[in-house]
């Protein structure tokens, strides 16, 4: 049985919380928040208000970091340092050398380190990787990835809107698209980038060009309520690939029109096609087999992370 701690009980803890509750072979057995109210909602767990307290306390197999983007890596090295295998939130940090310092330790420790990209453990991306890799609908042409919503003036102590602790929208929110991008195409030859960032809000509109096809993403805190969305589009060959409004659409050019995700996810073109699934949970279950199998996350690659840092500090 692994033996897991969580620090930091925000806003995405809520995601990951119960995906380790659910596992029959993991146990979680710690919080950490210097917020005590935070963790009032999960009784079964001990509670922690000092992170070195918890880690002096407890013998855990697992750390999983939910902090604020500016304390990642070095709560990640205390840990690795400690004999502790670490899950951490995105992104990793926000200076690209600190990638190399972290997996350094990790190596020198015999753990295990990775970082949460979702995206590469979401059905409907999986999917459109899989179509890219085995070109099922042939070449890809271009590609349009969103993801809008409000800024969020509900962060803990405003360390979102904090340029110096958070990146704002780059580091953040568009980080995601990104990540995906450079995981499932590799590095892009060229970022043309237009940015409308103010105190109050932050927009960022990129192009991204490859040999044979370019890739548009768009991200946003808007200063209004605009309520969050994120979408992708992704135009091949012979069919349009999309996700939209919650749901994947694959159009194609024989006219048949099917989705890949959930009922219909018995296509006939391959073995594309995935159940519904929980990103967060998949990826937690894909790190704590990791561990157990004594074998390294190569879903998530240390240079995957540098090159997409080296590109966010660029926009």
């Amino acid at each position: 049985m692994l033996k897991v701690a969580l620090v930091g009980v925000g806003g995405i803890s809520g995601a990951h919380i119960p995906a380790w509750n659910s596992m029959d072979d993991a146990a979680l057995v710690a919080l950490c928040d210097i917020r005590e109210q935070q963790m009032d909602r999960y009784p079964a767990q001990r509670h922690y208000t000092d992170f070195d307290t918890m880690l002096q306390n407890e013998q855990i197999d697992i750390l999983d970091i939910c902090l604020p983007t500016y304390l990642h890596a070095d709560y990640a090295v205390k840990a690795l340092e400690k004999g502790i295998h670490v899950l951490c939130e995105k992104p990793i940090s926000l200076k690209r050398e600190d990638v190399q310092r972290v997996y350094r330790t990790a190596e020198a420790n015999g753990v295990r380190f990775m970082v949460a990209q979702v995206l590469r453990f979401w059905p409907e991306y999986e999917i459109v990787k899989e179509i890219y890799d085995k070109k099922i609908y042939g070449e890809l042409l271009s590609g349009s990835m969103t993801r809008l919503g409000c800024y969020p003036a509900w962060s803990w102590d405003g360390w979102m809107m904090d340029e110096a602790r958070s990146g704002l929208v780059p580091f953040d929110l568009h980080i995601h698209d990104l990540d995906f991008m450079v995981y499932t195409f590799g590095k892009p030859h060229r970022a043309d980038c237009h940015r409308k960032q103010r105190p109050e809000q932050d927009y960022l509109h990129v192009v991204y060009e490859y040999d044979s096809f370019f890739l548009t993403s768009e991200a946003s805190w808007y200063a209004s309520p605009y309520p969050f969305q994120a979408a992708f589009r992704f135009q091949f060959e012979h069919a349009v690939v999309a996700w939209e409004k919650g749901e994947m659409t694959i159009y194609e050019q024989s006219g048949k029109v099917w989705h890949p995700v959930g009922a219909d996810a018995a296509g006939d073109t391959g073995n594309i096609g995935l159940p519904q699934s929980d990103a967060y949970a998949n990826e937690i279950r894909y790190f704590a087999d990791c561990v157990k199998e004594n074998k390294a996350p190569d879903k998530v690659r240390p240079e995957e992370l540098e090159t997409v840092i080296g590109l966010l500090q660029t926009l």
